[in-house]
């Protein structure tokens, strides 16, 4: 996703589109035991090219990673947008 990005295993992508547009990709990297989920969000408003960056977020297990992911699909899903997942 960026210079940078944590090392790991790719553990999963997901990805919202909201009118057509991609506006968040999330993914999830497994570190050996830690777990990361960067994020990459496109503002429907503006011209903006290059995404917001917000975290990374560090879990201290994939199962709280996969609880995060879960909270921001749910929400991604209230406002509207179709979410995509790829990987495991």
């Amino acid at each position: 996703m960026r210079d940078g990005d944590a090392a790991g295993v790719e553990l999963s992508l997901h990805t919202a589109r909201k009118d057509g547009r991609e506006v968040v990709r999330m993914r999830s990297v497994d570190e050996g035991g830690p777990c990361v989920i960067e994020c990459e969000v496109y503002p429907l408003t503006g011209l903006r090219v290059e995404p917001l960056r917000p975290g990374p977020y560090r879990f201290a297990n994939r199962s709280e990673a996969d609880a995060f992911i879960k909270e921001a699909v749910l929400a991604l899903t209230y406002l509207g947008c179709d979410v995509a997942h790829f990987g495991a």
